[in-house]
């Protein structure tokens, strides 16, 4: 019975290599593969908080700046705040903010749009009544849904470029 595993094991590997598996950010044409098209994107300044957090991570997590400014990366956030339970509590409100984030991709030497797409992210919060505790959650709901707005945003353009270079 011990042999049946590690023959599966074995079986699994030989047929996951004939498939063309291909790691998303691993590169094997000395190109800097998905991770170096991402680091060369530029973001310009966000108009406000929301906006700032996302372009921030983004910036962060792509090491973006440290290549040839190829890309330019236009955001467009709205933030929405609203109730989720109709029915108010006597103490606690839970509230949620929304961030939807509009981004398109442009390739800065021709100017074409290379992709683009429209993502959200929503986190919930107590509102108790106490203004700075209410300010802090909501402050932390903001930040926790640009995170996650900035994890989808970078994954999309992380898929579009290894999907461009599978093609080249």
């Amino acid at each position: 019975m011990g042999k049946l595993p590690a023959m599966l094991c074995v079986a699994a590997a030989l047929a996951l290599a004939g498939c063309g598996y291909r790691p998303l950010y691993g590169s094997a044409q000395g190109n800097g593969g998905v991770a170096g098209s991402l680091s060369s994107i530029s973001i310009p300044e966000a108009g406000d908080r929301a906006g700032q957090l996302v372009r921030n991570d983004l910036l962060s997590s792509m090491q973006s700046g440290k290549g040839e400014d190829r890309y330019l990366l236009n955001l467009t956030t709205v933030v929405a705040d609203n109730n989720i339970v109709a029915k108010r509590q006597p103490a606690v409100t839970r509230q949620s903010i929304q961030i939807t984030a509009t981004y398109q991709l442009v390739e800065k030497s021709t100017g074409a749009v290379l992709t683009q797409g429209t993502t959200f992210a929503r986190a919930s919060y107590d509102v108790i009544r106490q203004p700075f505790a209410d300010q802090q959650a909501q402050t932390d709901a903001t930040e926790r849904a640009a995170l996650e707005v900035s994890a989808d945003i970078r994954t999309r353009l992380a898929a579009h470029f290894a999907k461009q270079q599978t093609k080249s």
